[in-house]
């Protein structure tokens, strides 16, 4: 792929259409699904010792649902999208963290248990 390519592929992929879907109408109510989209690319030209040229490019992109915009009645609010992997993950960090802690507290207190053992 040439750095020209690349640079068309990714004006075509981060058009508003990536971030906002086309709004759905359901019971007098309309929703405008958003993503947060995130992407990057490279490349480069260059020459070697024999004066052959050459150029590649890369291109990625993620996106992940963020919520929906809602309008009914002439109003607008914004509903977050619950995304249960990243939930499920910040919990398991914190039952991680409170088990070192407490963990290294119960072993902290046995071994005081049992220097006053000892002394006595």
């Amino acid at each position: 792929m040439t750095i020209d390519e690349l640079i068309s592929r990714m004006r075509d992929s981060l058009q508003a259409k990536v971030v906002y879907a086309e709004p759905v109408e359901k019971d007098g109510m309309t929703i405008i699904p958003a993503a947060v989209v995130l992407g990057g690319g490279g490349g480069g030209r260059g020459q070697d010792k024999d004066a052959q040229q050459g150029e590649g490019a890369g291109f990625g992109l993620m996106a992940r649902p963020a919520g929906a915009f809602i309008i009914e009645n002439g109003e607008v609010r914004w509903q977050p999208a619950l995304d249960a992997t990243r939930l499920v993950g910040a919990g398991v960090i914190v039952l991680l963290a409170l088990t070192r802690r407490f963990g290294r507290r119960r072993r902290q207190l046995a071994k005081a248990a049992a220097r006053a053992r000892r002394s006595s």
